[in-house]
């Protein structure tokens, strides 16, 4: 399984972006999916993540009612839309993958990971 992670970049506080993760696997629609982040200095940490058939959503309270996560099963695709952004968003941010249909809010959750796409929120 690959991930392949896109859509970040440098925008100003209140902007929007959509990140799009891309995986490669022969059954995704049966992955449990998520999103994490690791900002300068910080560790790793949970933003978002999904079900096998997105019926079941988990954000972090620090991106509750800003960030929305979705899934397109016929491409293979998860998606993070991320509305009114804060300086405090700036990361690089991981989409992750687990062959199981959970939405886990942990790191160890997942088996797989994505290279990482970088978001810079200017104030």
């Amino acid at each position: 399984v690959q991930l392949q992670a896109s859509g970040g970049g440098l925008v100003q506080a209140g902007d929007s972006l959509r990140l799009s993760c891309a995986v490669s696997g022969p059954t995704f629609s049966s992955y449990g999916m998520g999103w994490f982040r690791q900002g300068p200095g910080k560790e790793r940490e949970f933003v978002a993540s999904i079900s096998a058939a997105g019926a079941t959503t988990n954000y972090a309270d620090s991106v509750k009612g800003r960030f929305t996560m979705s899934r397109d099963n016929a491409k293979k695709t998860v998606y993070l839309q991320m509305n009114n952004l804060r300086p405090e968003d700036t990361a690089d941010y991981y989409c992750a993958c687990r062959r199981f249909a959970g939405a886990s809010v942990t790191t160890q959750g997942y088996e797989y990971w994505g290279q990482g796409t970088q978001v810079t929120v200017l104030q």
